[in-house]
């Protein structure tokens, strides 16, 4: 499920228990809905939405006071607890600070009060990403030492791929893999400041043993923010690490755990325009 759902469905369970349930938001069903720890999900709405999970709820639970106190005959007291304030004068406090009228003067006619309508999560993100754990894995290939200055990776990594579909080597991974769904990679080892190089390699999951001149990379057990690129292969990739570098890295909210960054390739029709390939970043989930 990508997260774009795993978010609308939290939406919707915080307006079930706000307006219909008037129970408190429970972070294990949360954490449950969104198969995450609930300290990791929080760092995903904030990224994802511009404001943090508490300072959501809270502006809803606001609005929806202001709602009560303007179209209802409750106590002050009684919309208090509903929403979860320990006391009416916390209640008082917070309602002034978010509307800019006490909660007495809300009811009067002409009080306006502020409106945080609940969220509706639209896909405006141009790549859809999901989080997902993955068990330790085998890889066996080929590797090579990139330069980056001026940006020659992304020249010389295409020939390198194509250099290995030349020489047979692709074929011979293609031969060797032993995943599921089968699929090829592309793993960005150690960057060297000094030289500004880096290590590229093409490999894929095998189980088999590993051939004369081949290189082996065991992947522990991690936790990976999966993007999909879709479309002919290089473009497709080379745009989707081009919207990673500019834009979600920048406000990146996670730590970067200690695994190579990963491109992965379907097995199936590079040129076709809806080919999927995809960029993982592995992460540390935190609390």
């Amino acid at each position: 499920m990508e997260w774009n759902e795993k978010l609308q469905l939290i939406i919707d369970y915080v307006e079930n228990h706000l307006q219909r349930k008037e129970e408190p938001i429970n972070s294990e069903e949360i954490a449950k809905i969104a198969e995450c720890s609930f300290g990791f999900f929080q760092k995903v709405f904030s990224y994802m939405n511009g404001i943090s999970f508490s300072e959501y709820i809270r502006s809803r639970k606001l609005t929806l006071a202001g709602y009560d106190l303007k179209s209802t005959n409750l106590k002050v007291i009684d919309i208090s607890y509903k929403y979860g304030y320990d006391s009416p004068t916390s209640f008082a406090k917070a309602f002034q600070y978010f509307h800019g009228v006490s909660p007495s003067a809300a009811r009067n006619q002409n009080a306006a009060l502020k409106v945080v309508p609940k969220m509706q999560i639209a896909d405006h993100h141009e790549y859809s990403w999901k989080l997902e754990e993955k068990d330790s894995f085998r890889l066996v290939g080929k590797s090579i030492i990139v330069s980056c200055e001026n940006n020659l990776h992304y020249k010389k990594i295409p020939e390198f791929w194509s250099e290995c579909q030349r020489s047979g080597i692709f074929a011979k991974l293609v031969s060797m893999d032993t995943a599921s769904p089968k699929g090829i990679f592309g793993l960005f080892g150690a960057y060297e400041e000094r030289s500004n190089q880096i290590e590229y390699s093409i490999m894929t999951i095998s189980d088999q043993e590993l051939p004369q001149g081949f290189t082996e990379i065991h992947i522990p057990n991690a936790a990976w923010a999966v993007f999909d690129c879709h479309g002919p292969v290089p473009q497709a990739i080379q745009k989707g690490w081009q919207y990673l570098n500019e834009e979600w890295l920048v406000k990146y909210p996670f730590r970067h755990a200690p695994c190579p960054e990963i491109e992965w390739y379907s097995d199936g029709n590079v040129y076709d325009s809806n080919y999927l390939s995809q960029i993982w970043i592995p992460i540390i989930e935190e609390e």
